[in-house]
């Protein structure tokens, strides 16, 4: 990751099969920038395309001085590629969008002109309010989606999926990316402090390529939203995680065993008894679940002590009233 800035604005485009958008895609990033008044850079992200995509970056990039590709070593997914770009980043702000041109790089200075008249504003996302998908494949998983993770987040967006997303860069910086997170981007900027705001952005159809998405997607955002939720609430108290769902199972299988050992006493037969098993069954599951949640406390003090990683992060003092 560099920390030198040589522009005010780094545009990252993660591109996987996009060879038919790429010549328009620089070509209309360069419309949109070049009279805004910033100086700027496109990092095009070759996401191990089975295309020609690599091919025509490279010949681009030949004759486009600020176009700066890079090229993954095999296909890693979305949330891989965006971390790459946002390592190579050297602009003052950092601005994402999709390959396909459904997002409008036009929208791309007012965004930066915004966080300039905002410095409390750390990121703007974009809200595709008049979205140009089909209803079934695009528009309801994306739907059903952003709902459930406003509810479960409490970060509340009406587009999480909106590619289109302007940072400063010291945010960029502050947030790592890994799995499928790249939908989860404004959880992560919220959970590092930042102050998000969201606008409308123009959208269109797409026209050339096929899209890399579908209804399928839904069930995976269920199961990052469960990773999201617990690093949210528990990922530097995990005992509380752990523990408390096996305190809640250890207890009532410690009552149920004493139960039975009271009747033992009394001279009653309870090895047929099906209690007998639930309550063994919940005492070793609701121990495991206490160990798992110590372990996992020292694996947290293992990760911040040896390199003295923080837990907090501080901020400039409130402005005078």
């Amino acid at each position: 990751m560099t920390d030198k800035l040589n522009c005010d604005v780094s545009i990252v485009i993660p591109v996987y099969n996009e060879e038919e958008n790429l010549p328009d895609l620089v070509a209309r990033v360069g419309e949109a920038m070049q009279g805004s008044g910033f100086s700027f850079e496109l990092i095009c992200i070759d996401d191990g395309s089975r295309d020609r995509s690599a091919h025509v970056l490279r010949d681009l990039a030949a004759q486009t001085p600020w176009l700066h590709p890079l090229y993954l070593m095999r296909n890693y997914g979305q949330t891989a590629a965006l971390q790459a770009g946002f390592d190579a980043v050297t602009g003052r702000y950092t601005v994402t969008l999709d390959g396909d041109l459904q997002n409008d790089p036009l929208d791309i200075p007012e965004l930066i002109r915004t966080l300039e008249n905002r410095p409390d504003i750390s990121m703007i996302s974009g809200w595709r309010k008049e979205r140009q998908d089909a209803a079934l494949n695009r528009k309801l998983p994306s739907m059903l989606a952003n709902r459930l993770i406003s509810w479960a987040t409490g970060v509340q967006l009406h587009d999480y999926g909106c590619a289109l997303k302007a940072y400063r860069t010291e945010l960029v910086r502050r947030i790592r990316l890994y799995g499928e997170l790249h939908r989860f981007i404004p959880v992560l900027a919220a959970e590092a402090g930042a102050k998000i705001i969201e606008v409308p952005v123009r959208h269109h159809a797409r026209t050339k390529g096929q899209s890399k998405y579908g209804i399928d997607r839904t069930f995976r955002v269920v199961l990052d939203l469960l990773l999201m939720k617990f690093m949210l609430r528990y990922l530097h108290r995990p005992l509380h995680a752990f523990g408390g769902v096996g305190l809640w199972m250890l207890v009532p299988g410690v009552g149920m065993l004493g139960y039975l050992t009271l009747l033992k006493i009394t001279g009653e037969s309870i090895g047929g008894r099906p209690l007998l098993l639930l309550g063994i069954m919940m005492v070793l599951m609701g121990a495991q679940l206490i160990a798992m949640g110590l372990l996992g406390e020292i694996l947290i003090r293992i990760y911040h002590e040896p390199e003295g990683r923080d837990q907090y992060r501080l901020r400039e003092p409130p402005d005078r009233i």
